[in-house]
């Protein structure tokens, strides 16, 4: 239909549009109530963190709850910073992606619009079972943490944390899940796993169960510490990146076979790097955990990572060194020298970050897209697993390209003015910097691209 032609305005052609896309979906409700329309909004997209042990910090399930934040549920999620999903869905899917509709963000606008009205109580929705204490679902065991105290004022933490166990027999498992006892001051773990040989190790439990990174120099000195080594002096084996953590990550379960651990009859997780932010005015615990998942199969397939950058198989280029009152973009390329089925990609960087994109440069030129996050959020890093495989042809070239803001305009800049700020090492200090790209992937096998990693689809 030519609408110019019949001289109509291009105001009046664009509303046209805009209608004519709303009537692709379910027009919206004369008058929106919380019980008829909101909370079916808020208990598929919200409420799955925005509950009582969900990990945010306030409740979305009542007609109260709701009421007291309306008009900010209103404004984020019309600004797309809620629900928190940074990569844009445009460019690549992801499973579990939280992307609200545009209805549902009408109805919430509409909803503080029509004057916040609860609406008929029969017709209020029965709230989702959502798993306690987890976001996957009821674990087969929970290990606990040590607890840890956190002084009023102190600063960033970066711990060595050993978690213990000892087992009737050797498990097979599908997930470890590390959840955060108190979010607020936990932003990220790096975990792996000590496997001791049954007869070389009496007793898994001696020895300190949290050393401060900074203060225990060496590796060395530290693992002694932690009491990791076999009792004849030799060390178990290591196995690495078993359990992960990152403010929103949801524990990611792989189809049967693929993935997963044996879970052995002595052992323990090794937190490599637990990070505690900053506390406020008052002093507060953390009592974290570590659930496990059981698998009736064993890992056929085990998953194998890579990654990009900042202590990785490919430099940052140029260098990652931020000039005060600059911006800068970085890349680093990594080709691959056989085929390989890319499960799930973790991109990483600190505040100075503003965007970040990844792809595969296939021998024949084609592109193929992995992941694009045009406005980077520190505070929401995440595991995005493809719904399904994606296969990358070997002699394929993996890119990942970051853009960097170091100028009183970045309102992330943790320095005002701005300072030289560069990667010490890999330090994870966030008023540091870090360029990361990890890659999960299997060997390839004809037909990984058609299985899907959704575990209710085919």
């Amino acid at each position: 239909m030519h609408l110019r032609k019949k001289g109509i305005s291009i105001a009046a052609v664009a509303a046209w549009c805009v209608l004519q896309a709303c009537s692709s979906e379910e027009r919206l409700p004369a008058k929106v109530t919380f019980t008829e329309h909101v909370a079916p909004v808020l208990y598929s997209n919200c409420a799955v963190c925005h509950r009582p042990n969900g990990g945010a910090h306030f409740n979305l399930i009542t007609y109260q709850d709701a009421k007291k934040y309306a008009t900010g549920m209103a404004y984020v999620t019309k600004a797309r910073i809620m629900p928190p999903w940074p990569a844009d869905p445009h460019y690549t899917e992801f499973v579990g992606q939280r992307v609200m509709s545009e209805r549902d963000i009408q109805i919430l606008d509409k909803w503080v619009k029509d004057g916040l009205e609860e609406g008929p109580a029969n017709k209020m929705p029965v709230l989702p079972d959502f798993p306690n204490g987890s976001t996957v679902g009821i674990p087969d065991l929970r290990i606990p943490v040590k607890p840890y105290f956190l002084p009023a004022n102190s600063s960033d933490k970066f711990l060595l944390v050993k978690v213990p166990f000892e087992l009737p027999e050797d498990k097979y498992v599908s997930l470890v899940e590390f959840v955060a006892g108190n979010t607020n001051v936990v932003h990220h773990v790096n975990g792996d796993m000590v496997k001791y040989d049954f007869d070389k190790k009496k007793d898994v439990y001696a020895g300190e169960q949290i050393l401060d990174m900074v203060e225990d120099s060496t590796i060395k000195q530290a693992y002694e510490k932690l009491g990791l080594p076999n009792d004849d002096g030799s060390y178990p084996v290591l196995q690495k990146s078993v359990v992960n953590y990152l403010p929103g990550v949801f524990g990611q379960k792989y189809p049967e076979g693929i993935g997963g651990y044996v879970l052995p009859r002595k052992g323990a997780f090794l937190l490599n790097d637990l990070h505690y932010g900053f506390t406020r005015d008052s002093a507060v615990w953390d009592s974290s955990y570590i659930n496990i998942f059981y698998s009736p199969v064993p890992p056929k397939r085990p998953v194998q990572e890579f990654q990009l950058g900042t202590l990785g198989v490919a430099p940052v280029e140029p260098d990652l060194i931020l000039q005060p009152n600059t911006t800068k973009k970085v890349s680093s390329r990594f080709t691959i020298a056989n085929d390989i089925s890319v499960l799930t990609v973790n991109p990483h960087m600190h505040l100075l970050g503003k965007s970040f994109k990844a792809y595969a440069l296939k021998p024949d030129g084609d592109t193929i897209r992995l992941i694009s996050i045009p406005n980077w959020d520190f505070n929401w890093q995440y595991f995005y697993t493809f719904k399904k495989m994606v296969k990358i042809p070997k002699g394929s070239t993996i890119v990942a390209e970051g853009y960097y803001d170091n100028t009183r305009h970045n309102l992330n800049n943790p320095f005002s003015p701005p300072r030289l700020v560069k990667d010490q090492n890999g330090s994870m200090r966030a008023t540091d910097e870090m360029f990361q790209f990890i890659v999960t992937y299997l060997p390839y096998q004809p037909g990984d691209e058609n299985i899907s990693l959704e575990l209710n689809k085919k």
